[in-house]
């Protein structure tokens, strides 16, 4: 199971969505990207804000008419408003078509990987054995969210992950697939492969491990596991 997206702005990688090719014996079994809407809707707020400008304009209405205006200077108070309030949103909606334009998670059989922002490249490398739990937050349209727990003392700050991060986890941030397509499908995958890495590494039973990925992140218990460096900045 693969989704790949051409992205031109990253022509000089050795490999899509990678800072350097996979060594020996490592092979990606996924990729993809955040469904940009989605993301819009659920990063950005963008219904919300829709709906914030909307209840300002129609209190501007309300407020000319009070004054005893007419009906043609309401229309007209709220025309401006409304204009201003257009370029807010379809900016926030450029950026939310940016962010995932630009945005490729990789799972391979050792790692997740992250390459995420607009104008400076981030890649994050989360190997499976530092990652202590995984959930899924299921969204519209089959899309969904996977907030990933790491263990250790590896800490990624949170302006530097987000969208990409799971909400108001601020003093211990947590890196998130947002909005990927067929999302089940990927965090079964991601189960999987979790389960497998931990079984070779002899640091937890297969079956164990696969239970431990597919419950809540509050009862599943997580491999100790060496630290090893989550960022990559180039």
């Amino acid at each position: 199971m693969k989704s790949m997206r051409a992205d031109h702005e990253h022509e000089f990688e050795v490999q899509h969505g990678l800072p350097e090719a996979l060594p020996a014996g490592e092979h990606v079994l996924w990729q993809g990207s955040p469904e940009w809407w989605q993301l819009a809707v659920r990063a950005f707020h963008a219904r919300q804000l829709a709906a914030y400008f909307a209840t300002i304009v129609l209190v501007r209405v309300g407020v000319v008419l009070a004054a005893e205006g007419t009906a043609l200077q309401a229309l007209a108070s709220a025309a401006w408003l409304t204009a201003l309030f257009g370029v807010g949103l379809a900016i926030v909606l450029v950026m939310a078509k940016l962010s995932a334009s630009t945005t490729v998670y990789t799972i391979t059989n050792r790692r997740v990987v992250m390459r995420v922002g607009i104008v400076l490249s981030l890649t994050f490398n989360l190997p499976l054995k530092t990652i202590q739990t995984a959930a899924l937050r299921a969204g519209a349209r089959n899309t969904g969210d996977i907030p990933l727990t790491l263990n250790g003392r590896d800490r990624i700050a949170f302006l530097h992950l987000w969208p990409h991060a799971r909400p108001w986890r601020i003093a211990h941030p947590e890196p998130m697939l947002r909005c990927v397509p067929d999302a089940q499908a990927v965090a079964t995958l991601l189960c999987n492969a979790w389960s497998q890495a931990q079984a070779l590494s002899a640091s937890v039973p297969q079956s164990t491990a696969h239970g431990a990925l597919r419950r809540a992140p509050e009862q599943a218990p997580g491999p100790s596991g060496e630290r090893q460096p989550v960022m990559a900045v180039r």
